[in-house]
């Protein structure tokens, strides 16, 4: 059986280049997604994001990044020993919205692996649901959502 993988898009009211900036810019992305990050993302670098859920911070690595195109990054598994390989592409769908479409892959075909790649693909789904209220109504959905943790972690 081959590594699982899955894609969830989703089409924001704005341009290009202001939901990529709120994706790579630590203060943009605390505002919906993470309650911290260590940096914005650079090609090459490693940046720790932390959740208000869970107490350990999740180190990131920006491998790729075409600015207002693509970032791709990677980080640990919930099964751990291995990492898994995530790639945001924005696509400008007219000068004021954006197609973004995140797709994670690498997990093993064990059962966590599989149970683990349903959790990260409701939790990107709920990333890009967060960027757009973000953005378009200036408002973080993010807070308050998770407040059962262990559920989210031991899927």
């Amino acid at each position: 059986m081959e590594r699982i993988s899955f894609t969830v898009h989703l089409s924001i009211l704005k341009p290009v280049e202001e939901v990529f900036d709120a994706v790579i810019q630590p203060d943009k992305l605390s505002g919906y997604f993470t309650a911290s990050a260590s940096g914005p993302m650079r090609e090459g670098s490693t940046v720790k994001w932390r959740f208000p859920e869970f107490p350990e911070e999740f180190p990131v690595v920006i491998r790729r990044i075409v600015p207002n195109d693509l970032i791709t990054l990677e980080w640990e598994s919930q099964e751990g020993g291995y990492n898994t390989t995530v790639t945001m592409k924005f696509e400008a769908l007219d000068p004021n919205s954006t197609l973004v479409s995140i797709s994670e892959e690498g997990w093993r075909p064990t059962e966590k692996g599989i149970r683990s790649s349903y959790s990260n693909c409701s939790g990107w789904m709920h990333m890009l649901c967060s960027l757009k209220a973000y953005l378009e109504y200036g408002i973080n959905l993010r807070k308050g959502s998770f407040l059962k943790p262990e559920i989210y972690m031991n899927p």
